[in-house]
């Protein structure tokens, strides 16, 4: 059944989200209500009540914003596009330090709590797949091609893992914000020798993986039922180095690769979600990681798939399809 026309689909997101702006103009096309919030703003231009203790679990609540007002038993859809917390800078750390779990557990756990709207997706959907081990395991036993890997912190297993196959690369299990003397530095997937492991392998896990001898990269962007797959050719280990380097072609996936990234999603409780998949010269399509958050807009400017409009179709309706 459709949300009815007037609910409105409530957009958590930061203020200077070009990702979010561009579903929010295909919602306002259709005038389909918005009202976009940062828990950032908590105290100052965002209020929450939320009210428990009977039947239904949740009997009355608001999100107020400086302009707008919504019941949150009213929600249509919720679309959680990498909205920033609180850090309180001006308070002591240790004041800042509670209030921030307080924002989050509380602002949060309210907003969590609603089962009623579509959630695209639900932030504890998509921190629950955010983790690659989690990933390599489903993937493999949905059928798709995954590259051998280990993570580990044994120097000696990291060393025989490399001797054994040769050609391998290193990458972080989790990108994390990092500066080296003051400057900021990316963690890049990178070709790795046994020769360059040393002792700092045995300080936390590190991911090593057999390297795709790949022909092209491609992303995937599943929203709810619609598909768009994009052919990225660079010449480059890791494309996201240079963007200038890249070229675009819209293609389609085998359909045994389709229905397992669509299976993969349900397994997860998602309903979109951004796929790396590298493609070598036999054509096999082999799986790299998924990003439950990923950016999509470059490429709707790059090759004019209606992305943004998939977005819409499925907040507007407001339910799983």
């Amino acid at each position: 059944m459709a949300a009815p026309e007037k609910s409105p689909v409530l957009v958590a997101t930061d203020a200077d989200d070009i990702t979010a702006d561009m579903v929010i103009t295909e919602l306002n096309r259709r005038g389909v209500p918005v009202v976009r919030f940062n828990p950032a703003d908590i105290g100052t231009n965002l209020t929450l009540s939320a009210r428990f203790g009977a039947c239904p679990a949740l009997l009355a609540g608001q999100v107020r914003t400086a302009s707008r007002t919504v019941d949150l038993t009213d929600v249509r859809a919720v679309y959680w596009r990498r909205p920033t917390w609180p850090a309180f800078p001006h308070h002591n750390d240790d004041d800042a330090r509670f209030a921030s779990a307080q924002a989050r557990h509380g602002l949060g756990g309210a907003l969590y709590s609603l089962e009623g709207p579509l959630w695209v997706n639900h932030p504890l959907r998509n921190a629950a797949a955010d983790y690659k081990p989690v990933q390599f395991a489903a993937a493999g036993r949905l059928g798709l091609a995954v590259p051998p890997t280990l993570v580990t912190n044994d120097t000696d297993e990291a060393r025989q893992f490399i001797t054994s196959h040769g050609d391998v690369i290193h990458k972080t299990p989790r990108w994390t914000p990092y500066r080296r003397g003051g400057v900021p530095v990316t963690g890049w997937t990178e070709p790795v020798t046994a020769a360059e492991i040393d002792d700092g392998v045995s300080v936390t896990p590190h991911l090593f993986q057999v390297c795709v001898d790949k022909v092209a990269d491609v992303r995937v962007l599943v929203v709810g039922p619609q598909v768009f797959a994009v052919r990225i050719e660079s010449g480059l280990l890791d494309w996201r180095k240079d963007y200038s380097a890249l070229s675009y072609t819209v293609v389609d996936l085998p359909s045994q690769v389709e229905t397992a990234l669509h299976a993969f999603l349900g397994h997860f409780g998602l309903v979109s979600g951004s796929f790396d998949l590298a493609v070598d010269r036999e054509g096999t399509h082999w799986w790299l990681e998924l990003n439950p958050n990923g950016q999509w807009a470059w490429l709707e400017e790059e090759t004019g798939l209606r992305m943004s409009a998939a977005f819409a179709d499925l907040l507007t309706r407001g339910e799983a399809p």
